[in-house]
Order: C-alpha cells, then structure tokens, then sequence
C-alpha cells in the first residue's frame, strides 16, 4: 500500500469514528524514542523513518513535525506525497497543537491512540483543546486496524547484564536510588522508561537493534 492510498484508508476510519484528525506519534507505551517494528506506525503512515516526530492527519491535509537532525532525511521520503514538512524549532512553524487549533473548528475531535501518549500529554491537549471546545478521543488504534501486515510484539528473552560488564549489583543500585529519595522525603518511585528500569535491575533485551531493552 502507497503512503497516499494508506492516508486514504485512515481518513475512512477517521469518518467512521467522528475524527476530523488523528495524531501518529513515534513513541510506544513507554515513551521510548527507538521502538521495536511492531510501534513504527508514524514510519509506516508517512514514510519518514527517523526516530522522532509526529504525524497529524486531518480530513484535507497531513503534516509531519520533526527536529532539525531529520529535516533534510523528512523532505527527501516525504517527496512525492501529500505530506508538508513543519519544522521544529524554526520561526514560522507552528506545533502540531497549535496548528490543529487553528485548522479545526470549534466541536471538533481528534482522535489518538491512548496508549502511547503520557498522562502529561494528555492532560496539556485536554488544556489546549478546551479553549476551542475540541473533543479527545483516545481508544482507537486506527493505525493497527488498516496495517495488515504489521510486526508481532517481539518476544526475545530478557537476561542478566553481568556484574563485570554493570560494575554495580541491583542491591547497590536500589540502596543508592534509596538514598535520594529520602533526601526528597519520597515515599514511592515509579520508573517507567524501559533503559533506566533495565539499568536499575541490571536487565538487558534485544526487542531493538543496537539498544539494551
């Protein structure tokens, strides 16, 4: 499937669920920057392949926000579809929020899949969007639903980074972790991001290529 015909099947589910846009970011559900095969949805939609951006469709027009590593790569797989190019961090390029609130109008929604955006991200939309009486719809993979060939989850054993090649054992690393939260008076921390979690525990997995998780 070409990237335009690909654009043109999500805008059909898009109808069917009442979405005048549908945001694609790169993460997966743990906010990762380098995600296995199976999370490359914004790769797979647009053709750009590099390892950060966010891809926003709406029923007319497709946009893709990236940052000033990848603008020369975006423009070259971008060549040749309906993409625009916006640039982060350029004067004269709006975010993708602030573009979406002055493409839509007032009642519309935008659809995303919850589980590869943050609570934070979340909220700052919901924020964002009520000044114009945009409505959030989170449920929907729609990515997932026209994607047939899409990559399984991978299910590489994890395993045991040695204490010669880790320098410090999980015991040590807790014990020094510990200690910092009781200089913040902090009962609980939870850590959610794959590299620290496998630092901490001395963990390593081969889900990505040329990363540890």
């Amino acid at each position: 499937m070409q990237v335009n015909e690909k654009l043109k099947a999500l805008r059909e589910l898009m109808k069917e669920r009442g979405m005048s846009a549908y945001v694609i970011p790169s993460s997966d559900a743990h906010q990762s920057e380098y995600v296995p095969e199976h999370w490359k949805s914004r790769a797979w939609i647009s053709g750009f392949t590099g390892s950060a951006g966010t891809v926003v469709v709406t029923l007319d027009e497709a946009g893709l926000w990236t940052d000033g590593r990848y603008f020369i790569q975006a423009e070259k797989e971008l060549e040749g579809s309906e993409y625009k190019l916006f640039k982060i961090g350029v004067a004269g390029f709006p975010s993708y929020v602030e573009w979406l609130k002055d493409t839509l109008k007032e009642g519309d929604s935008v659809g995303f899949d919850g589980k590869v955006f943050s609570q934070t991200q979340v909220e700052d939309l919901e924020r964002e969007f009520a000044k114009k009486n945009i409505k959030l719809i989170d449920e929907y993979d729609l990515i997932g639903e026209i994607w047939e060939d899409r990559p399984v989850l991978p299910k590489t054993e994890a395993f045991i980074h040695e204490l010669k090649y880790s320098g410090k054992s999980t015991r040590e690393k807790l014990v020094e972790v510990r200690k910092e939260m009781e200089k913040d008076h902090v009962d609980y921390f939870v850590l959610g991001s794959l590299d620290d979690i496998a630092w901490l525990y001395n963990i390593r997995g081969r889900d990505i290529a040329f990363n540890p998780v």
